[in-house]
């Protein structure tokens, strides 16, 4: 059997399978609240292996691998805080009360929460125009990873390839929502899994060991295998943070709280969601070995399909490509839930106030999902950047933006309307001009972000009137 042959089965079975998901998921949406969080029923399983599958996508995959074949072993510190800060302490800070506060605020979306917390049309119409531009950004980098993987794997052209993937996904969260990407999302975290650790595996064996991968990399530069070696301080824990501390303010994350069935099962959900992101620091670790094996590589996004390519067996590279697939498909149709659920639920319905049945919402943020998804495609034909810079560039405006009205929202009730829209625009637009000037000092501009939307949440909200007290307590209850 032919080595293309291989990798056409292996990918039209995975596909087969998402469109089938879909379709059966499909059946079981009825309503708006299934279509954006799944009616708040999905259990612990489903919900943290679609967390991880959501967030370490064909982003960290591939372009993980790039950083990787570009700095080295250091970037294994980048991996080991997302599954720290981004994962555990994320689940355990803001899953409970994010899941008890929007219950009890019957929201459905980030945007749509701040609205209710800060009783503001403003915030809602503000986070919403942030999260549909700058997601667009970060579905057009996941797109990237997936069409890499197709270019050298099957030789397939990198257009042909992302319309392929592009399509498929289209297909499922459109017909499925919300509950089609969480169980499409934690099949694929299984695939994932299977394809890094078979990728490490070979890799370790055809480097000669992980002492050898060691010796040869200090051969071609000693900041390969130190701390923070030849990235420096700034630039390595910038990244380390905003992949990490970001996903505290990412939209198709944290939604992943608004549907868990209940409180209980949230403990549960976070064992599970921590051991699946160990698999963030292999693409790390195998893109530093392909720096060794295959030298000079115009593109480091190319160092993990390389790698795959090279290293495996036919089945295996099917399987790696299968799981780089899985890995963006995920994490793509995520983001386009969040999209539709911002352009029309919050930017429309709460924010503009337009009537609309809860049939034609439910048609129209099919409709939004679809157009969003056309327009990252058509974008992701010429894409600006290497991936994982696309990534932290959209990362950084959007947590900057919405982080710190998360956190106080739900851990201060001093936290004002006056401070959250501070915080939101002073904190987007510092990450911007920070960006702008080439982030001064290798520091990304995720930190002057965060730092100064932290400064104006609290100043300005200690400046200006509470919110009522009758307010305050439908949020937290009665003391």
């Amino acid at each position: 059997m032919s080595e293309s042959l291989i990798y056409a089965l292996i990918i039209i079975a995975y596909l087969a399978l998402l469109v089938f998901i879909g379709l059966l998921m499909g059946r079981r949406t009825k309503n708006v609240e299934d279509f954006y969080i799944g009616g708040r029923q999905i259990g612990p399983w489903v919900t943290a292996l679609s967390f991880v599958a959501a967030y370490f996508s064909s982003v960290v995959i591939v372009g993980g691998g790039g950083y990787g074949y570009m700095f080295g072993m250091s970037t294994l510190w980048i991996g080991a805080i997302n599954v720290l800060l981004g994962c555990t302490i994320c689940w355990i800070v803001l899953g409970p009360r994010v899941r008890r506060f929007t219950q009890r605020l019957n929201t459905m979306t980030i945007p749509h929460f701040f609205g209710e917390r800060y009783q503001s049309s403003f915030v809602v119409v503000f986070t919403a125009l942030i999260i549909i531009i700058f997601m667009v950004f970060y579905n057009v980098s996941i797109l990237k990873g997936m069409g890499h993987i197709f270019e050298v794997l099957m030789n397939i052209p990198y257009t042909y390839a992302i319309l392929i993937a592009g399509i498929i996904i289209l297909f499922y969260v459109t017909i499925g929502g919300y509950l089609a990407v969480v169980w499409t999302s934690f099949v694929q975290a299984w695939v994932m899994g299977l394809g890094l650790i078979l990728l490490t595996v070979f890799s370790i064996k055809a480097i000669g060991g992980v002492s050898q991968a060691n010796q040869a990399l200090h051969s071609i530069d000693p900041g390969l295998i130190t701390t923070p070696g030849v990235w420096g301080w700034p630039g390595l824990l910038s990244f380390a943070l905003i992949v990490s501390f970001g996903v505290w303010g990412m939209p198709q994350l944290v939604v992943r709280f608004y549907s868990i069935k209940n409180l209980k099962v949230l403990r549960i959900g976070t064992v599970i969601a921590t051991i699946g992101t160990c698999m963030a620091l292999l693409p790390y670790f195998n893109g530093a070995i392909a720096r060794v094996l295959y030298p000079g590589l115009e593109n480091p996004d190319l160092a993990i399909p390389f790698l795959a390519k090279n290293v495996l067996s036919p089945l295996g590279s099917a399987i790696v490509l299968a799981a780089v697939v899985a890995a963006g498909m995920s994490t793509f149709a995520s983001v386009l839930i969040i999209l539709s659920s911002s352009m029309i639920h919050d930017t429309l319905i709460k924010g503009f106030k337009m009537n609309m049945s809860k049939e034609r919402s439910l048609l129209y943020s099919k409709i939004g999902s679809l157009i969003i998804g056309l327009i990252s495609l058509v974008i992701a034909f010429k894409p600006p950047a290497l991936v994982l810079t696309l990534t932290a560039f959209a990362w950084a405006v959007i947590a900057s933006t919405t982080l710190w009205p998360l956190l106080f929202g739900i851990y201060w009730k001093r936290a004002t309307k006056t401070g959250c829209i501070a915080s939101m625009i002073g904190g987007c637009l510092t990450a911007l001009a920070w960006m702008a000037m080439k982030n001064p000092f290798k520091i990304h501009g995720f930190i002057p972000g965060i730092i100064a939307g932290a400064v104006l949440m609290i100043v300005l909200s200690l400046l200006t009137p509470r919110l009522p007290e009758a307010h305050i307590e439908r949020i937290w209850g009665k003391a």
